[in-house]
């Protein structure tokens, strides 16, 4: 007696199966659709399996035919029954029409052995009963799981109040990171402000902390202060291309025009022939002396000449800043004059990438301390760089330049406006 299982897609191509290998004169005794267990169930199609027999001396033959009309599911009795059939055909060939063996799997020991007419139908349906229950417990423990996790990984939810400060905190973040504020300093006052918001905190709330805070940090700026005992030099300096030039000339306007203070000019740029020019029409439009020096011998005989001045506003030439015998130049120029008697503003453009900034404002530091001009904010969108470079270096701002007529389009840096502009131009 052999007993066995195959499995295909159609019913036919599972007898197809049996008849190959078994013969013709193999009887199908169960016919059953295989559905797919588990998670996989979703993504693979039932099969059907046939349980087919061949034996010589006809046991099955009353039973074939009552078999293949009920097409039954006794999967377990169909796996046990095959198991038991081939053993004992190979081991009792005339015990198998009335001895049904069923080995325990586990030890390998016979576990039950009875010789009395035995009700295989029910007792594989008991048995198929309990595995189908058992595989639906295993489904359902495997979704509750599932659950659980996606339950777990879920973020939990916030508070309304807390996650309404959250997001107006990030909507101030995004508009100053917009604005080119370095990540670290847009972090580093929000930082500062999270105290201080309550629960019902609202986003006006929140840009008028960020707006007070912002206008701390850009300090207060100091413009040109004179002293009435003595003259003042005032030296320029920064990078070829910033407007030191016409920043002078409007500085000079103002003093002389608005102010009323005697006021000269001095220039070192001897590099370029047209920066004098320029200069020396500025002078001579607003009446006051302008002298070229080249050496620091001509700058003393200068300073003797220009005793009685109030204010004496010296241009130097654009120098790199990578250029270590041009600082050296600008180093011998302001050493002339005593530090008690001199101010110092490098002047920068608004509209030089921040990076290059940091390299300017660095090689500059070497040389001395200073304040800081801006110009050309009628050429940019963004004064980020106002507040980074103020953050960065620490240095007094002082005068902000927004085009090129004279004397107009200059004055002393608002940082109410500045702040203002970083967070979006609210009123």
């Amino acid at each position: 007696m052999i007993i066995k299982k195959y499995q295909a897609n159609t019913e036919t191509e599972a007898i197809l199966l049996a008849k190959n290998e078994l013969g013709k004169d193999a009887i199908v005794m169960n016919i059953k659709t295989v559905s797919p267990k588990g998670v996989y169930r979703l993504f693979r199609k039932p099969t059907v399996e046939i349980t087919a027999a061949v034996d010589d001396n006809g046991v099955l033959s009353g039973i074939s035919k009552d078999s293949q009309a009920q097409k039954s599911k006794p999967s377990f009795f169909t796996n046990t029954l095959s198991a038991a059939y081939e053993e004992e055909s190979i081991t009792s060939p005339g015990k198998v029409k009335d001895t049904y063996a069923l080995k325990d799997n586990y030890t390998g020991k016979e576990a039950y052995t009875s010789k009395e007419p035995y009700n295989v139908k029910e007792e594989a349906s008991a048995i198929e009963k309990k595995l189908n229950n058992l595989q639906e417990l295993l489904e359902k423990q495997l979704l509750e799981q599932q659950e659980n996790k996606k339950e777990q990984d879920a973020p939990r939810q916030k508070d309304p109040e807390i996650q309404k400060r959250e997001e107006c905190i990030k909507l101030v973040y995004d508009q100053l990171i917009k604005n080119e504020v370095d990540e670290k300093f847009v972090a580093q006052l929000v930082s500062e402000i999270e105290s201080k918001l309550t629960r019902d905190i609202t986003i006006d709330n929140i840009l008028s902390h960020v707006y007070q805070k912002i206008i701390l940090k850009l300090g207060q700026p100091k413009v040109i202060e004179t002293a009435e005992d003595r003259c003042k030099y005032i030296f320029f300096i920064g990078p070829t291309g910033v407007g030191k030039t016409t920043t002078i000339a409007k500085i000079a306007s103002d003093l002389k025009l608005n102010k009323k203070l005697k006021v000269a000019m001095l220039t070192s740029d001897t590099y370029r022939i047209a920066a004098v020019e320029q200069l020396r029409t500025y002078a001579n439009i607003l009446g006051i002396p302008m002298k070229v020096i080249y050496t620091e011998e001509e700058m003393a005989v200068a300073k003797e000449e220009l005793l009685g001045y109030d204010v004496v506003l010296v241009d130097t030439a654009g120098r790199s800043h990578k250029n270590r015998e041009q600082r050296d130049d600008i180093v011998r120029l302001l050493s002339t004059v005593e530090k008690e008697e001199s101010e110092i503003y490098l002047v920068l453009s608004a509209t030089t990438k921040y990076k290059d900034l940091i390299r300017i404002t660095e090689s500059y530091s070497e040389i001395t301390d200073y304040r800081i001009i801006f110009t050309k904010l009628d050429e940019t969108i963004s004064v980020g760089n106002i507040l980074n470079i103020r953050m960065y270096t620490n240095a007094e701002l002082s005068y902000a330049a927004y085009g090129q007529n004279v004397p107009d389009d200059i004055g002393k840096l608002n940082t109410q406006e500045t702040a203002k502009k970083l967070l979006g131009g609210f009123d």
